[in-house]
């Protein structure tokens, strides 16, 4: 097919030569210049999931949104009392390698929109974030020194936008890999809270009605931002500065109140964030989901500068921005709210029944395509699936093999390294408190818990993940991401309600990478289906990939859990004081793999990344958090904490550097899988006296869960484990905290 446009325009763009004539073929012509930027932006990855989405449909919640009227921007919970919750993940993984301050405040930004689009007030933010080896030795001293400061920036980027806009960042997780060098991952989610009654949508109606523009104006920041998310980096990332946009969070600020100060006049009809693909992703998905279509003049645009393009006005994605539709001859009450905030608002085009997103600029028309060839249309593709070599290896691995190492040693060898260490160097740069509404700060609890205004329930929220179980097993590793995120949540005294989800990973064109990415989407349903908690909206980032090669697989996990009664909420540690330790634990037998394959243990105190992670009793989860609910309501609980990375030796150091405490524990079993092994489904709980434990154990038996006395706490500080009644450990707390608190701070400079 001959065309008048070469291939390099197209293919600069992320179109191939079969999406560009199918172009052609539903246009009858060859597209305009700002035409095809359109369609490169639409049918982008990032913004069309033309690999994904296949595979998604394994989600019910998702299949049942692609068969019914389509995906809004996140989904939304019923917690009773007339108020629902919605929450979504988002990643800025691209634009934070290139622009890591920037990248990770404006991936803040893009997700806080999201949810105030749905009508929401956003309560909470949570972060996600893998970077390369930040240990002298674990990588080339010039790249450790790039994974620190990309580390350093990224965390103030998080917290330079967060503290401003005023949202709190309450919880979140950071993970270190060789792999993740020169491809950081910066996944950022957040919880919104509204009323039922009061969902926006993002269906634009009403031929006729004003088609409003909303907040800051336009620039020439971020343009083709969501064709470089669809794109491997390389070594021209320097040049790819101008794909990362540049936020605003005092705008963002302004932008929230006015925004629902809008919807409560009850002028507007639709409303969406331009985010990626900016006014192209607005106008296109507004008119697709409505059925109807858009006429724009883009001379009423605001704009930075006066010479830009109908080209880049559509394709930039400057930050703070929004778009509405508005009720005719309502438009006034929208606009006088905005400007109310001091914002721009502004009529910028009508809503028409042609199914056409028309745009002009200086008078002539620059695009004019229908809306569902742009979305309807989207090519989706499916690849060969295979096995990877780390899976097959992984199958043999012998836990025998591993060196025998002094379990004091190993622990805090654990303790120190920066995956398990306190992350309070991070945490303690966000404002965690600003709204008034969290109960349960960043390291205190398995979860943060909110007490959201108008109800008496809590909401515990938490994001987790682990790439390595995923690497080498990736089916498990997404069923384990879930029961660990709904483990978390529950130790809070929360009922696991819903997921959101954010699937990291490389080059799905790669056999190996697809049936990662297969295998794990399939766990992650499976388990969603299991523990009763749907995967209500998520996001996909493929082509994490640079010239060091492609990330680990990194699907993450955004739990909510819901308590009647915030006031329930447990934290991991007790308070000051003197009392007993119990395991409740899902019936398991171990694998011959003990544990320790895919363990922290093998990974960082033995340098050995193989094995697979143990398969997790689904039903026995979920189980285990209906006993945790239980438990929590009834007030039997003085604290409780989930054993997961390291094990039970990490999970009682933790509980005892947290609170302060020196505790004395017995386990049972082969000593280092019964220290050090990943066993799912147990968690340490913290009680005043013999009488609890004998409640609790009636309690779990009737639920089919084993629970027994494990040990003692009390004022003080230091660790002593005995395995079957043999010393194995025996730390003074000086040791631990060094090892725990210090570990981060001391790499990173502070």
């Amino acid at each position: 097919m001959t065309t008048a446009i070469a291939p390099e325009v197209y293919t600069a763009m992320g179109l191939n030569g079969l999406e560009f004539n199918r172009i052609v073929e539903l246009l009858g012509r060859v597209p305009s210049h700002t035409e095809l930027g359109m369609f490169a932006v639409m049918w982008s990855e990032h913004c069309g999931y033309k690999y994904s989405r296949p595979v998604l449909a394994a989600f019910k919640r998702y299949k049942e949104a692609l068969e019914g009227s389509g995906l809004e921007n996140a989904g939304i919970v019923d917690i009773g009392d007339g108020l629902g919750v919605t929450m979504k993940i988002e990643s800025h993984n691209h634009p934070s390698a290139v622009e890591p301050y920037q990248g990770a405040a404006t991936g803040v930004g893009g997700i806080i929109r999201d949810i105030l689009t749905m009508g929401a007030r956003p309560i909470a933010c949570l972060d996600s974030l893998r970077f390369g080896p930040i240990v002298d030795g674990e990588a080339e001293p010039a790249v450790v020194d790039r994974n620190r400061y990309l580390f350093e920036h990224v965390v103030a980027g998080i917290g330079g936008y967060g503290n401003c806009v005023g949202v709190p960042t309450v919880a979140g997780e950071v993970a270190f890999h060789p792999r993740y060098s020169g491809n950081p991952l910066v996944n950022a989610m957040c919880v919104g809270i509204l009323r039922l009654d009061e969902i926006a949508t993002a269906a634009a109606a009403g031929p006729g009605n004003p088609v409003v523009y909303l907040g800051s104006a336009t620039g020439r920041d971020g343009i083709h931002g969501a064709t470089f998310a669809s794109d491997t980096l390389g070594e021209d990332n320097d040049a790819k500065r101008p794909n990362v946009q540049i936020g605003d969070p005092f705008a963002e600020k302004l932008l929230i109140e006015a925004t629902l100060d809008a919807l409560q006049t009850g002028a507007v009809v639709a409303i969406q964030d331009m985010g990626a693909a900016g006014l192209t992703c607005s106008t296109v998905e507004m008119s697709s989901k409505g059925g109807v279509g858009m006429a724009i003049d883009l001379d009423l645009v605001p704009a930075r500068e006066a010479d830009l393009s109908g080209y880049e006005l559509m394709l930039s994605e400057s930050q703070e921005r929004m778009l509405a539709v508005a009720k005719a001859g309502r438009e006034a009450e929208l606009i006088a709210a905005f400007e109310r905030w001091g914002l721009k608002a502004v009529v910028i085009g009508r809503v028409t029944d042609d199914g056409l997103v028309a745009v002009r600029r200086h008078g002539e028309i620059v695009a004019n395509v229908a809306a569902k060839a742009l979305t309807d249309h989207c090519p989706t593709y499916t690849n060969e699936k295979r096995p990877s070599a780390a899976f097959e290896r992984a199958a043999r691995f012998d836990p025998g093999s591993l060196p025998a190492l002094d379990p004091n040693y190993a622990l805090l060898r654990l303790l120190g390294h920066p995956d398990l260490a306190s992350k309070r160097w991070v945490f303690r740069q966000f404002d965690q408190q600003v709204q008034t509404q969290t109960a349960l700060v960043s390291g205190a609890g398995d979860a943060a818990v909110l007490a959201p205004r108008g109800t008496r329930k809590g909401l515990a929220v938490k994001i987790d993940g682990n790439a390595r179980q995923t690497y080498l097993h990736p089916r498990r590793g997404g069923k384990l991401a879930v029961a660990e995120a709904a483990r978390n949540v529950a130790c809070t005294g929360a009922k696991p309600v819903a997921i959101t989800d954010g699937l990291n990973f490389g080059n799905p064109q790669l056999p190996h990478v697809y049936w990662q990415f297969d295998e794990a989407v399939r766990g992650i349903a499976e388990a969603a289906e299991v523990l009763g908690t749907p995967v209500i909206s998520g996001n996909v980032s493929f082509y994490n990939q640079s010239d060091l090669g492609e990330v680990l697989p990194t699907p993450l996990i955004g739990m909510l859990g819901v308590m009647d009664d915030v006031e329930c909420r447990l934290p991991l540690s007790p308070p000051p004081g003197n009392g007993l330790l119990a395991l409740v634990s899902v019936p398991f037998v171990l694998s011959d793999q003990r544990g320790l394959g895919a363990s922290a243990y093998a990974a960082l105190a033995c340098g050995v990344e193989d094995g697979y992670p143990e398969e997790p009793n689904l039903e026995g989860e979920r189980a285990l958090a209906e006993f945790l609910v239980g438990a929590a309501s009834e007030r039997r609980l003085i604290s409780a904490h989930d054993s997961s990375e390291g094990g039970l030796a990490v999970a009682l150091a933790e509980i005892a550097v947290v609170g302060g405490h020196a505790i004395e524990a017995n386990l049972q079993g082969e000593a280092i899988p019964a220290l050090f092994g990943e066993r799912p489904g147990q968690v340490v709980l913290s009680v005043a006296n013999e009488a609890a434990i004998t409640w609790l154990a009636s309690q779990a038996r009737s639920r089919g869960l084993e629970l027994g006395k494990i040990g003692t706490y009390r004022e003080g500080t230091g660790l002593a484990i005995q395995v079957e009644d043999k010393t194995a450990i025996r730390l003074e707390g000086d040791a631990l905290q060094s090892a725990y608190d210090y570990a981060i701070p001391n790499l990173m400079g502070h």
